[in-house]
């Protein structure tokens, strides 16, 4: 069965109906999710989810975007709540210069990309990098820090084969998603097709980048099948052979 390794099940896009879609994943043929944190609050939420489903497990973190929350207080109740035992990562952690152009306020996202992926060292958990029109700084951080001795996903991968490269040597996995199936993801399908399947793995990202046909839709584990078949397509496999690894995939990279 297939693994979702980034969900957003706590987003409010779900309020109305989150219990019934939880709820049809098993039959839908999907065995495990993991909830990604991106603030605190998707975090606290993230804790309810995992405590109260027996397939969701979880990452906590704070994405680029939000760094504006953290504080001391902040951090140590994330590195608190990182001991949870269905807490499987450190995430969604990384860089985000698209929606930040101000540079005083990406050297924060900086400084709070190494503080997170420094706890995540310490707490022995792997870490889930977001990077958005920060390719060259997100590369060099990991290295710096020797990310390698960490290990994780780059989360929505929409970089070069070059940059693949670089993770891939790394030993860090890929996420693919629904981005996959886009007329315009001519990058995404070089690196699925370059990368080895071993280093893949299944992602959502809902309610967001809903995969063809539901491309502008709210997103779910659901529509997972659509990216194993054009992952299956472009690698020459079956998309059983592509649930399979990618599944092992998954309960390696997350230690479950």
């Amino acid at each position: 069965m297939i693994i979702d390794t980034h969900a957003h099940y706590d987003d409010e896009k779900f309020d109305t109906d989150r219990d019934e879609i939880l709820n049809s994943l098993y039959e839908g043929g999907i065995e495990k999710i993991v909830n990604i944190g991106a603030n605190l609050n998707s975090c606290e939420k993230t804790l309810e989810l995992v405590e109260k489903y027996p397939f969701v497990y979880g990452a906590l973190g704070v994405h680029p975007s939000d760094i504006a929350e953290l504080n001391e207080e902040a951090f140590l109740w994330l590195e608190e709540s990182l001991d949870h035992e269905k807490i499987v990562a450190v995430g969604e952690i990384g860089l985000d210069y698209y929606w930040c152009k101000d540079k005083e306020e990406q050297k924060k996202q900086r400084e709070w990309f190494v503080r997170q992926m420094n706890l995540a060292r310490e707490k022995k958990l792997p870490i889930v990098v977001h990077s958005r029109d920060a390719a060259k700084d997100t590369l060099d951080i990991v290295k710096a820090e020797k990310a390698r001795e960490i290990g994780g996903i780059i989360h929505c991968f929409s970089y070069s084969k070059e940059i693949a490269k670089e993770y891939l040597d790394m030993d860090f996995y890929l996420g693919i998603g629904g981005v996959i199936t886009f007329k315009n993801a001519k990058k995404t399908v070089e690196v699925v097709e370059y990368a080895p399947i071993e280093k893949i793995v299944l992602e959502t990202d809902c309610p967001y980048l809903a995969p063809v046909p539901y491309r502008a839709k709210r997103n779910s584990s659901l529509y997972l099948p659509y990216v194993v078949e054009k992952i299956a397509d472009i690698k020459k496999m079956t998309p059983q052979e592509v649930i399979d690894i990618t599944r092992e995939n998954a309960l390696k990279v997350y230690g479950i």
